[in-house]
Order: structure tokens, then C-alpha cells, then sequence
């Protein structure tokens, strides 16, 4: 069983007549997810983990594919591949789709095809990769689903490399935002892609189609999408003065709503937040209960410091509380992940550390073990 303890109320400035508070963002969005990414700090969540077509936004997930393949040396940005029929049909010239107009049985490098994905959100590039890198569509979406599943995306599924209409294609904006807050942070130069400014293929000049670089907020990718009976998304990341965010949005109205919402709630965050460090590296957060052990009691720690991303005026109250698996039994070691600390503002849970135990407990004696025996046997009868 899991033993949840109040820990602290963690309270900011003091209010006062003059403080404003930072003000509430309501979204035209359906769903929408924010967070600031060195904290992993959740600024604003409506609909969460609710289903939403990707569109163009799983091939942020066809990015990642092809990255972690470059990453381990499955293929080179110099390797291959040749464009099929298929390819240029669905995705290409034909198609009427987001394209970089690649020339039918053309050979095309992993390099110029990423550009393609990259800039011009393209379908032919995402295909030429998928049937290049496992033969087909469906074997490629397979490696998608693999990969989702490694980084953690939840209520995520791929039915194709290029977010083309497909009921089997879902996902969420917490997902989304997880997908790019890893490709950001484990792929920072293949990142940088995503925000070149324009590319050329086939004599053919095209501009970076992602709206937000242009907005002058410190936007640096990702994608937008839009599905027929569930309107237009957007999947973004923007950083000023060392401090990086990212967000992810769907149900909109409109392409405008889309870019003026995105831009809103981004400039919301960066003007009303700011960092604030609850915990040092190695401090004392609470204690652990130790069961058959030498002591009867562990300090648990977080391996680095505990940030928090909240409001510059009248900040929130905080609660926070350790989470544990009950009882630890010993022996015990330093350094072993055995809970979690879980900040939450309201109902709001705002982030989630792991914590470590800050040394060692051996095993107790005959006496220690059956006096501690004979406590957990009490509880549970409680």
C-alpha cells in the first residue's frame, strides 16, 4: 500500500491591497497543455489526456523515429532512398497535401527528406522515409507505437507516418507536449530543424509553414495540424530569457484563433510566472517509516534542486505531499528511488520529483524486527 503524507504548505509572498494576482487564462481551446520545461511545472490544463487527432502532428512523431535511428547509427544523413509511386501519389505533387515536391522515382537523402518534414510539414518526405526505414506505412507506424511507448506517451496510437485522415491515428495535447519536450531535449541539433526558415526542393522555394515563428515570442517549432470535425491544433515550444515552454492545443475554431491563442497563453506565461526553488539539492524533505531496520525512520531527498514555476504577484498557496510505497522494508540503501513529492495548488497537481533516501539502513536486531512486526500488524487491524 502507498502512505501519503502532509507535508508542508509552501506559501509566496504575502497578498496585499496593491498585488494583483496573476490572471486566470481562458482558452477558446477544446484541449489545451502548458508547461514550463525545466521544472516540468503544469501552468494550464483543460482536457488533458481527452482523444484528438494528430493531423500534422504525428510527424513530430516520424521526426523522432528517424532522430533515434541517426542517434544509434541505423542510418546516416547521407543514406538513400528512392520514391516510390505510392509515395509520390499520397503525399507528393498529386496529392494536394502538405508536399515537398519530390520527383517520382527521384533518390532522395535522409537529410533533404527531414528538411521536407521539418519545413514544409511534407507527406511524400514522411513516406519516402517510412517505406526507406521499414518497407512500408504500417510497419513504420509500428516502430512509432514502439517509440511512443519508450518515452511515455499514454493515449497516443499511429496508424501512419504523416497524421493523414486514419480513426486509428489518436492522441493527446499531454502526450504532445511530452513528444516535444523530448525531441528538444534529446535531439538539440536535429531540433533545430523545425525552425529553419525555408527550404527549397525541385526547384520549388517553400516557407517554414509553422505560423508561430513569425509571432516575436521566442517560438522555435514544432507543428500545426487540422482534422475535419475536430478543427485546427498546434504543437509549440518558445523560449525567452533562458526559460523554455512548451504547449500543446486543439478544438479551435479557426487557423486565427489558433495562432492568436497560442501566442496569448505563451505571453501569459512568461510575463506572470516566475522560477522559485522550494527544496535544495540534498535538503531534507521528510521521512520515510523503515520497518525491520537498525532505525525506524529514513530522510528522504531530491537529487536536485526543487523548482517551481508560479506566479510573480500574490503567489498561489501550495501544498505539497510525499507519496511512498508503505511500509519500506529493510535493508535499505542510500540513494534508492522510494517516492514521490507532489506539489498541487488546489486540486491542481503542478509537478512530481522523485525522491531518494539520504542513506543507508541496515537490518535490525531479533527485537527491533518483531516489535516492528508486531506496529504493522496493529495498523492494518486499524
Amino acid at each position: 500500500m502507498f502512505a501519503v503524507l502532509f507535508l508542508v504548505l509552501l506559501t509566496g509572498l504575502p497578498a496585499t491591497a496593491q498585488q494583483k494576482a496573476a490572471p486566470v487564462f481562458e482558452t477558446k481551446a477544446g484541449q489545451a497543455y502548458l508547461i514550463e520545461a525545466s521544472t516540468g511545472t503544469i501552468l494550464l490544463s483543460k482536457n488533458p489526456t481527452k482523444a484528438l487527432a494528430p493531423a500534422s502532428l504525428a510527424k513530430m512523431m516520424t521526426l523522432e523515429v528517424v532522430f533515434d535511428a541517426l542517434k544509434r547509427g541505423e542510418v546516416s544523413l547521407d543514406t538513400v532512398y528512392k520514391v516510390s509511386e505510392h509515395a509520390w501519389r499520397t503525399g507528393g505533387a498529386p496529392s494536394r497535401t502538405s508536399t515537398m515536391f519530390a520527383a517520382l522515382n527521384s533518390l532522395l537523402r535522409v537529410e533533404d527528406l527531414l528538411k521536407g518534414v521539418a519545413v514544409q510539414m511534407a507527406n511524400d518526405g514522411c513516406i519516402v522515409l517510412a517505406e526507406g526505414m521499414a518497407g512500408s506505412e504500417e510497419k513504420f507506424a509500428e516502430r512509432m507505437n514502439a517509440r511512443a511507448t519508450a518515452i511515455g506517451l499514454t493515449d497516443t496510437h499511429f496508424a501512419n507516418p504523416t497524421g493523414l485522415p486514419d480513426p486509428a491515428n489518436r492522441t493527446s495535447v499531454k502526450d504532445m507536449v511530452t513528444l516535444a519536450r523530448h525531441l528538444q531535449t534529446a535531439y538539440p541539433d536535429f531540433y533545430r530543424l523545425l525552425s529553419l526558415p525555408d527550404f527549397e526542393w525541385n526547384k520549388i522555394y517553400q516557407r517554414n509553414r509553422n505560423p508561430m515563428l513569425a509571432a516575436g515570442i521566442g517560438a522555435d517549432g514544432l507543428a500545426t495540424g487540422f482534422a475535419e470535425g475536430e478543427g485546427f491544433s498546434i504543437l509549440t515550444s518558445a523560449e525567452q530569457n533562458g526559460r523554455r515552454l512548451f504547449l500543446a492545443m486543439g478544438g479551435l475554431a479557426t487557423d486565427k484563433d489558433r495562432r492568436e491563442e497560442a501566442v496569448r497563453l505563451l505571453k501569459w506565461a512568461f510575463e506572470n510566472f516566475e522560477m522559485r526553488t522550494v527544496f535544495k539539492a540534498g535538503e531534507t524533505i521528510g521521512q520515510a517509516s523503515v520497518y525491520g531496520g537498525d532505525r525506524g525512520k529514513v530522510d528522504l531527498v531530491a537529487a536536485a534542486p526543487v523548482e517551481i514555476y508560479i506566479p510573480v504577484t500574490n503567489p498561489e498557496r501550495l501544498s505539497a505531499r510525499i507519496v511512498y510505497r508503505w511500509p519500506l522494508d529493510a535493508p535499505v540503501s542510500q540513494g534508492q528511488d522510494v517516492g514521490t513529492l507532489r506539489i498541487t495548488a488546489g486540486d491542481r497537481l503542478l509537478r512530481e520529483v522523485p525522491l531518494k533516501t539520504a542513506a543507508a539502513v541496515g537490518p535490525g536486531t531479533l527485537r527491533q524486527k518483531a516489535t516492528d512486526a508486531l506496529i504493522e500488524l496493529l495498523f492494518f487491524w486499524l
